[in-house]
């Protein structure tokens, strides 16, 4: 079993950063494969990245190369994504999720879910 919990959301102008963090329980955390999710009103959630267990190999959605990066510290049990030249159309709420098999490619391979956390970007 494990617990994801998405802090580091708020609100920021256009341009500017945020990292968010994803923080798991468990003692196997480093066997599971670790996703950011994003969710915008009246849509369907969508893939943003994705990182290995041993931090080794990670995915971006296109739309986001280039401006964040996904990154993990197992001794901490955390994820983060640091998020770059943000524009308003990242807004949305963002979620982490864990994936029990490698390299996974679809929503349906990630077990376990967070509440999200809100990404609001002005213009």
């Amino acid at each position: 079993q494990v617990q994801l919990v998405e802090s580091g959301g708020g609100l920021v102008q256009a341009g500017g950063s945020l990292r968010l963090s994803c923080v798991a329980s468990g003692r196997t955390f480093s066997s599971y494969d670790i996703g950011w999710f994003l969710q915008a009103p009246g849509k369907e959630r969508e893939f943003v990245a994705r990182v290995s267990g041993n931090a080794g190999v990670t995915a971006y959605v296109d739309s986001v190369k280039g401006r964040f990066t996904i990154s993990r510290d197992n001794a901490k049990r955390t994820v983060y994504l640091q998020m770059n030249s943000l524009k308003p159309e990242d807004t949305a709420v963002y979620y982490c999720a864990a994936a029990g098999v490698l390299y996974p490619t679809s929503e349906s391979q990630y077990n376990y879910w967070g509440q999200g956390t809100q990404v609001t970007v002005s213009s």
